[in-house]
């Protein structure tokens, strides 16, 4: 009788135990529901709404739900929208490059030769607030800078090195690009800048003892160390650039394109079909850059 007493005692303590280790099995999804709702509805949801659009069919005045292929076909299918996706690609490389160089030695600058921690937080606060104004201004801050008759151009005849103004400052490649450089440097900085300063300091002294000269700790210590933030930053500026159309509009005078732009025309003359297929395109195109970037850095470390 007292065994069969004990016998049920532990079945019954036994089903609050598997109880509660169901409702445990289930307490990580419930805390990622809300969540998962955020980007189900805000990032999900518009995106397989493009791809839903990108299908129908369209003219000057309405769209009408269909499943045609005709705008991926006009938009892989013609060689202005190809020297178009070159042109962005060419931007997002020439950016980057740059970005890439200004932010690392920015970065490199703030980690190791700024000795305390409250400098270094006030110089890097610093770097941001050229962020606590618009794109807009900031990119438009160039013009008088770069115009004809604009503080470069004065100042370099009134000196004598130059016979007459420089046209090429202005609405040009060159001022798409600098407006971009300086638009989106600091999202090269910072990534980095967290990078080194998470660096084991012991490891330089180590390489420094070992008999390695300055450029020999950069090249094999600091910068594979660098790495994962250098990659972060590079998708920031890579996706950043690809998906501005306002610089290239107005520094450029309109005389360069770029597939964001491209969409921006086609959506004002109500061609959303045609925009959403190239932005599609576009998404598939970034996926793929920013794919082939984390095959080659492991920025899971940094995150």
């Amino acid at each position: 009788m007292a065994a069969a007493l004990e016998q049920s005692a532990l079945v019954t303590s036994a089903k609050p135990t598997r109880r509660r280790l169901s409702l445990a099995r289930f307490a990580p999804y419930l805390q990622a529901t809300p969540l998962a709702l955020i980007l189900g509805a805000f990032l999900l949801l518009p995106i397989l709404m493009i791809a839903v659009v990108s299908f129908w069919d369209y003219d000057f005045a309405a769209m009408y739900p269909d499943f045609l292929t005709t705008n991926y076909s006009d938009t892989l299918g013609s060689w202005v929208t190809w020297k178009t996706y070159l042109n962005t690609l060419k931007y997002a490389a020439i950016v980057w490059a740059l970005t890439l160089l200004i932010g690392f030695w920015v970065a490199y600058f703030l980690a190791f030769h700024i000795r305390t921690t409250a400098m270094q937080m006030v110089l890097f606060l610093i770097c941001t607030v050229p962020f606590l104004t618009s794109n807009i201004i900031r990119m438009i801050s160039w013009i008088p800078v770069l115009g004809r008759n604009g503080l470069v151009n004065s100042t370099l005849v009134q000196i004598g090195l130059i016979p007459k103004p420089i046209e090429w400052l202005l609405y040009s490649e060159f001022a798409v690009v600098l407006a971009m450089v300086h638009l989106y440097t600091l999202f090269m900085v910072t990534p980095i800048f967290n990078t080194l300063m998470r660096i084991d300091k012991s490891l330089i002294e180590a390489a420094r003892d070992a008999g390695a000269s300055g450029w020999q700790v950069l090249w094999n210590v600091v910068i594979p160390l660098a790495k994962p933030g250098m990659a972060i930053g590079t998708i920031f500026v890579v996706t950043l650039v690809m998906a501005d159309f306002s610089t290239v509009q107005v520094m450029s005078g309109g005389q360069s394109a770029s597939v964001a732009l491209m969409m921006k025309n086609q959506m004002s003359l109500l061609q959303y079909p045609a925009a959403a297929a190239n932005a599609v395109v576009l998404l598939v195109l970034v996926l793929l850059m920013v794919a082939g970037i984390l095959r080659i850095v492991d920025i899971r470390k940094e995150l």
